[in-house]
């Protein structure tokens, strides 16, 4: 579990690509302090483990992206000194300042527009209608494992502000119209749909049945 505050951008060091799967170097100065091997840590959103540390060089760990990953996620189009946000596993007991993320991404996202307004910039970004089915005003979601909070949205697009610091300390600074971003929703949100959309309507025993009334 993770909490899409970045702690910092790391650095890809080196792909190994295989047939249906690649091995990820990737440099990073604070996920590493307290990392050891079996450890998950949020790159660009996707929750992965920590394969190697040792023999290799400071500050340096391996990953392994599979199959299922690189279908689901922009992972595949990494290149070798492209920037990563990397966040390590939520420790119990820690300050929750962003949302419940758990690495698992939804489907990829493309922006689409990235206006400026004053100091901030307004992002929008075209998602799978998949993932619309969970966006509301005001509600949380997780661009490249960041979390945000959504402005506004239509049918199949929707918008987050960035201010100044998450463009500083994150690769959203570095983003470009048409560029791709890892997309996860909200899990509450996704288990309400869930709920309600198994129930034909929202009556007074639906309500009871959920606790949300006596």
């Amino acid at each position: 579990m993770f909490t899409g505050l970045i702690e910092e951008m790391g650095t890809v060091k080196s792909i190994k690509r295989r047939a249906k799967s690649m091995e990820l170097t990737i440099s990073g100065k604070e996920v590493i302090k307290d990392t050891k091997k079996g450890d998950s840590i949020s790159v660009n959103g996707v929750c992965l483990t920590v394969s190697q540390l040792a023999s290799l060089p400071v500050s340096q760990f391996k990953i392994d992206v599979g199959a299922e990953t690189l279908r689901r996620t922009s992972l595949g189009e990494l290149r070798i000194g492209e920037k990563v946000n990397l966040e390590r596993a939520l420790k119990m007991g820690e300050r929750l300042g962003g949302h419940f993320v758990t690495g698992h991404i939804d489907g990829v996202g493309i922006i689409r527009k990235r206006i400026k307004e004053g100091d901030t910039f307004l992002f929008e970004i075209e998602a799978p209608n998949e993932i619309m089915n969970y966006i509301i005003p005001k509600g949380s979601i997780t661009l490249d494992g960041i979390s945000l909070t959504i402005v506004d949205f239509n049918k199949n697009r929707f918008s987050v502000s960035i201010i100044p610091h998450t463009l500083e300390v994150t690769t959203l600074g570095l983003k470009r119209v048409g560029d791709k971003v890892n997309l996860e929703a909200d899990i509450i949100g996704k288990y309400v749909f869930k709920t309600i959309k198994e129930e034909k309507s929202i009556t007074l025993d639906f309500l009871k049945k959920h606790g949300y009334t006596r």
